[in-house]
């Protein structure tokens, strides 16, 4: 066969379309969306490349029209579990040798794909499974899976480029292998292009992997497995189960063979896989590797000095747009009383002119929530504050589940900085603020790094240098993605790598080489020429 170091395509960003009234796109989506709205669809386990059927079912429903079945998915058994494993430690003989240019073309193939003739597919079904509106389904579910699999392939060809110094007496070459063993993928309703991602990085660099998608986002996984498919992904490299979540990551982590976990989702959950990995330690082949995001208590902090129709427009875009469910979603908000009647006036404003309803109207800028569970927690927390003292809802606060789960956009004024939803990640469109005293801005910015557990996302607005660069000291460990003068939302591969510390996760950066590190094992091999013959060295006269 022939050889050659191969360049592969420079990874630029997917642009966005526009959707705009009369678009070619907006009429393609728009007739996809009805197409599947009255389809129903079975969605089965895929284990080596064939579609599994069992005996215990569950529907699947558009969160803005949860009376409409949208179709079945199946749920895994112990035994489809453990046949997942063995399948994908079967694949990993021929994967994990496949030739890396080889491995590139298949996900590279994976985004023409999605760029292509699955584009309007990916984003009515992200838009009925997710409720989401048709540009965050595009920037989502389109461009940034796109971007992902794009920047992915690029990053790996780089990471392989990286080789240690060399003599004349001696060749040094590092080579790097795929873990030994599977991955298990775990993967969150709210973003289409995070449950594509998690296998594929994976899978890239010669992994094989155990994928399990929220069980709210089952509909667009199915999606995402038919571009796998036709793009060539080997029977059994990515295997995708349902069902019981537990029994599913007790399964796959009582294996010797498990190696490593991607993770999107909350934070308790991870840290329950924390625990169970510890619990099994000894009987791994090898120490695991433990990658995850999880929560956040995002915020955005003013400066007296900042332009507050800028501030409440990251406030109306950072809290409110997929109704607040991303994990960056700005959630607690810190305003000075010299500019909070401007942004309370400009935010109160835009709140009054969003459109709620379904995603297939596109006027309407606020959708439902994922499930009725996260409905029902909402309207607990927005039903508390109506009672409490030293709280006042100053717009929205209103709520119905009678067709969809719809919350109105909610903002809480609190005159307390550690009140509840100041502190509680509640992953919705509730947003709280806190107003302070002018004087009081180095004080604030260390009660901002200290009301929270995470530190996921974070905003500061100024227009003074000195303060940006006291917030920017200050709150050095409140953010792993930290925004100066814009929303605490909208990270894009390539740009703005992704990840938190503290209980927001491992800060591993998604949609860079930090992440695919994670997915490698290197082993260093040195090449000695002329091997010497004698023990003895010089200094022994």
């Amino acid at each position: 066969m022939g050889n050659g170091f191969f360049e592969v395509p420079i990874a630029v960003n997917e642009p966005v379309k526009s959707y705009a009234p009369g678009s070619p796109e907006r009429e393609e989506v728009l007739k996809t969306y009805k197409e599947m709205y009255k389809a129903k669809i079975d969605v089965p386990l895929f284990i080596n490349g064939k579609e599994v059927k069992t005996k215990e079912t569950a529907t699947m429903s558009p969160p803005h029209d949860h009376k409409h079945v949208l179709g079945t998915y199946y749920k895994a058994t112990k035994k489809n579990v453990e046949e997942a494993i063995e399948t994908a430690l079967e694949a990993r003989k021929k994967w994990a040798v496949m030739p890396w240019e080889q491995r590139a073309g298949i996900f590279l193939r994976a985004a023409e794909l999605l760029a292509g003739p699955y584009r309007a597919k990916i984003n009515a079904a992200t838009m009925l499974a997710q409720s989401k509106n048709i540009y965050q389904a595009e920037i989502d579910s389109a461009c940034e899976l796109i971007d992902f699999l794009r920047f992915n392939v690029q990053y790996m060809t780089e990471i392989y480029a990286e080789q240690p110094e060399s003599t004349s007496a001696a060749w040094n070459r590092i080579e790097y292998r795929p873990l030994e063993g599977f991955i298990y993928a775990i993967t969150p309703f709210n973003f289409t292009a995070i449950a594509g991602n998690l296998p594929a990085s994976a899978a890239l660099m010669g992994n094989v992997v155990v994928w399990k998608p929220s069980n709210a986002q089952i509909y667009s996984a199915k999606v995402i497995m038919d571009v796998f498919r036709e793009a060539g992904v080997p029977a059994g490299v990515i295997n995708m189960v349902m069902g019981d979540p537990a029994m599913i990551s007790d399964t796959l982590m009582a294996s010797p063979d498990f190696s490593g976990v991607h993770f999107t989702g909350s934070t308790g959950v991870f840290q329950g896989i924390w625990k169970n990995i510890g619990d099994n330690i000894k009987n791994y082949k090898t120490y695991p590797r433990i990658v995850g995001e999880t929560g956040g208590k995002d915020f955005i902090v003013a400066h007296k000095t900042s332009n507050p129709k800028q501030v409440a427009t990251a406030m109306a875009r950072g809290a409110f747009e997929y109704q607040g469910q991303k994990c960056s979603a700005a959630s607690r908000c810190y305003i000075p009383k010299s500019i909070w009647k401007d942004v309370k006036e400009y935010l109160v404003d835009d709140i009054r002119s969003f459109k709620m309803g379904t995603p297939e109207d596109m006027g309407n800028f606020i959708n439902a929530v994922i499930h009725e569970s996260s409905f029902d927690k909402l309207a607990s927390y927005i039903d508390q504050a109506k009672k409490d003292k030293n709280v006042e809802i100053i717009a929205g606060g209103n709520y119905d589940k009678s067709k969809g789960y719809f919350i109105e956009p909610t903002v809480i004024v609190t005159k307390d900085p550690k009140y509840t939803t100041m502190c509680t990640e509640l992953f919705g469109p509730v947003l709280t603020v806190y107003v302070y005293d002018d004087n009081k801005w180095e004080e604030t910015l260390h009660l901002v790094d200290e009301t929270s557990e995470y530190a996921l996302t974070g905003a500061v607005f100024s227009e003074d240098r000195y303060a940006l660069e006291e917030a920017v000291k200050i709150l050095e460990n409140a953010a792993g993605n930290f925004y100066i003068n814009d929303k605490p939302t909208g990270a894009v591969v390539g740009q703005q790598p992704f990840g938190g510390a503290r209980a927001s996760g491992t800060n591993d950066k998604a949609g860079s080489k930090q992440n695919l590190y994670r997915w490698i094992s290197p082993r260093m091999v040195k090449e000695t020429f002329v091997s010497p013959t004698d023990y003895r060295y010089p200094f022994l006269g």
